[in-house]
């Protein structure tokens, strides 16, 4: 333990210094700080010093990181060392023991010559019970003060202002855009009539309800245009024959963006809005939308009037624009993912519908597959196409076989074709609909996950890591999911399989030195960069596919099987939140990288350099590296993996 002698005294203004600078220190009143810092001890630890002993070693400071990095580990019960965390300067060890009062609870390393402040156990005692702000800031390694702090330096440094308004997507709920009581008309009343109303408020939709005065369905405008005018129907034939039914509904505390969100994957403009079991109005897009230029929901109306396939070419080139609008206004990447995602499954969509128009229909019920980034809808910009086809499985004469295999042949190639003109790059390991391979009967596909499940081999890994994140795309879908069922039954008892996902997860290096400096590319094109998505996310998708085919989970979105893992308390909870937290950072840095580089007129890439990142970025990053290690520990432990 450190001496208490008076040569170990620290200098007070260099430690008031450093304690200003440092959190959660900084958010002490100023008396405060400079009352402590007379009392602080300073220490120095060699090079591979033990400073803390688990079980064995007394705290009676707090240590304070002022130059130099220690590592944390843990030595279970089988006697297994596993590294917790790697720690540099601002940063602190040996509060949880004193705070529980109880021996040291983890063995503490000094990895690199290392000073240390000291502050006495009572005084921090202290600081815990008088400072709330002092105390929670400290608990959350991952504050959501230092985490917003981060996101909106990534937005105003990275992304240089622009005369558009931004959106107020992320902080405005449909309940915000309830403006004007609701409009209601009897299921027995005339067209006519929901039409002079509807024009008389100025509205464009109304909801229609019957004799019990439950609401039943809703007429929009477009539906008296394309069911009314189009079709020649009576103005005077009862309002119940042209509604839509039933009505889509949300919830009043909705945010607008997911509002918007929910109306694209349904395919509506106009949602209800509801408290509890009451309809209280009627959002439309439009009202999301209006006297927002270039929008999500005006790119999505071009991509579903479009007839010709090529006029689908140039849309997808819209995206960043949209994209910059939110995440200037505050936008995390999975909400940017959502959308972007969105807006290229309509472009596919729109493409596969044109295209059956066009070679006629399909002999077979057939399911478009995503899978990758597409499948757990996290593309950002410019991912590589990675899709297949699974139709279902044709008689056995041959009659039948050869129809399905020149139809989808020429179907997957075509669609293939289009969807590169439209901006989406071809999958260089030719994992899509064009290679025959990946455009197949049900039955050859449940024959593939199964070989994959079952071989102990380095391919079915790396299969694994594309194909079991698929996702329905266009077409029969439930083909897919038949698949996912299979898939979800099988794949938690197949024990070799599962070890070796995990085996290869543990094989991703974390991307920081000892001495916490990032690993960059030593040469070549990205020399001094960092390749983001391999050596920091990757590891993160793949630990949350991991526990979801374990779990037997059918949800493919990484976030998403991070929430239903910690909700459900299949992984710890402090876990759950390290994991969510550092892949949304970590997220967001490739985002606004990717964008900087379209706008510079680049090919968007995943490789950033360290140099760019103010100190918080760095510091939040070189925080959100160290959970692969805790990641990577609890996979050891948990799948028994040898190293």
């Amino acid at each position: 333990m450190p001496p208490e002698n008076d040569s170990h005294k620290a200098d007070p203004e260099a430690v008031l210094d450093f304690l200003k600078s440092t959190r959660p220190f900084n958010e002490l009143e100023d008396q405060t700080l400079e009352r402590i810092s007379k009392r602080m001890g300073l220490d120095f630890f060699d090079r591979n010093t033990l400073i803390l002993e688990q079980h064995v070693s007394e705290l009676t400071h707090l240590f304070l990181i002022f130059r130099g990095a220690v590592q944390i580990t843990l030595t279970n019960s089988e006697q297994e060392t596993i590294l917790q965390d790697v720690r540099g300067e601002g940063s602190h060890f040996g509060a949880l023991s004193i705070i529980r009062d109880v021996k040291s609870l983890f063995n503490v390393e000094a990895i690199e010559d290392t000073f240390c402040y000291l502050l006495e156990k009572d005084i921090f005692l202290d600081l815990l019970k008088n400072s709330p702000s002092f105390a929670g800031q400290l608990w959350e390694k991952f504050s959501s003060n230092v985490m917003d702090s981060a996101y909106e330096e990534l937005r105003s440094k990275k992304l240089e202002p622009k005369a558009e308004q931004a959106f107020s997507l992320f902080t405005s709920k449909v309940r915000d855009l309830l403006k004007r009581p609701l409009e209601v008309v009897s299921a027995s009343d005339t067209i006519q009539l929901a039409a002079s109303r509807m024009t008389e408020k100025g509205v464009g939709s109304i909801l229609v309800r019957d004799g019990s005065n439950d609401i039943v369905g809703i007429v929009t405008d477009n539906d008296l245009r394309t069911k009314v005018v189009s079709r020649g129907v009576s103005s005077q034939s009862p309002v119940s024959d042209v509604m839509a039914f039933p009505v889509k509904s949300i919830p009043a505390d909705t945010l607008c963006f997911d509002a918007l969100i929910t109306m694209m994957n349904i395919e509506t403009h106009h949602l209800a809005i509801t408290e509890g079991k009451t309809i209280m109005g009627v959002v439309s897009a439009h009202d999301i939308m209006v006297d927002q230029g270039v929008s999500p929901i005006s790119l999505y109306r071009e991509i579903v009037a479009q007839t010709e396939i090529e006029g689908l070419y140039p849309l997808s080139e819209a995206t960043p624009l949209i994209v910059r609008k939110l995440i200037t206004e505050g936008a995390k990447a999975n909400d940017v993912a959502k959308l972007i995602t969105a807006l290229n499954d309509h472009i596919v969509t729109r493409v596969l519908f044109l295209l059956e128009k066009q070679l006629g229909p399909p002999p077979h019920p057939y399911c478009w597959i995503l899978m990758g980034s597409e499948g757990r809808q996290e593309q950002t910009f410019k991912t590589d196409q990675d899709n297949a086809l699974i139709y279902e499985t044709p008689p056995e004469d041959w009659d039948h076989v050869k129809s399905a295999k020149l139809y989808f042949r020429r179907f997957g190639n075509l669609a293939i074709e289009h969807l590169e003109a439209c901006g989406y790059p071809l999958c260089k390991g030719e994992i899509m609909a064009s290679n025959p391979k990946w455009r197949k009967p049900f039955i050859v596909w449940r024959n593939y996950f199964d070989r994959w499940m079952s071989a102990p081999e380095p391919q079915a890994v790396l299969h694994a890591t594309i194909f079991f994140d698929f996702r329905a795309g266009h077409g029969h879908q439930q083909l897919a999911e038949k698949l996912r069922d299979y898939v979800v039954i099988q794949a938690p008892n197949r024990g070799i399989f599962l070890m070796n996902l995990a085996r290869d997860c543990m094989s991703t290096k974390i991307p920081l030195s000892f001495f916490r400096n990032f690993l960059v590319e030593k040469n070549g094109e990205h020399k001094d960069r960092l390749d983001i998505k391999s050596r920091g996310l990757t590891p993160f998708v793949d630990f949350a596919r991991i526990m979801a085919l374990r779990n037997g989970l059918r949800e493919t979105n990484t976030l998403s099987r991070f929430r239903i893992l910690g909700e459900g308390g299949l992984i710890p909870s402090e876990l759950y939140t390290e994991v969510v937290e550092a892949y949304e950072f970590q997220t967001q840095i490739r985002l606004v990288h990717q964008l900087r580089m379209l706008e510079a007129g680049l090919q968007p890439d995943n490789y950033v350099d360290p140099a760019e990142l103010s100190d918080l970025e760095k510091q939040t990053l070189r925080e959100a590296f160290a959970v692969i290690g805790r990641i990577q520990g609890y996979i050891k432990n948990e799948f028994r993996v040898l190293e």
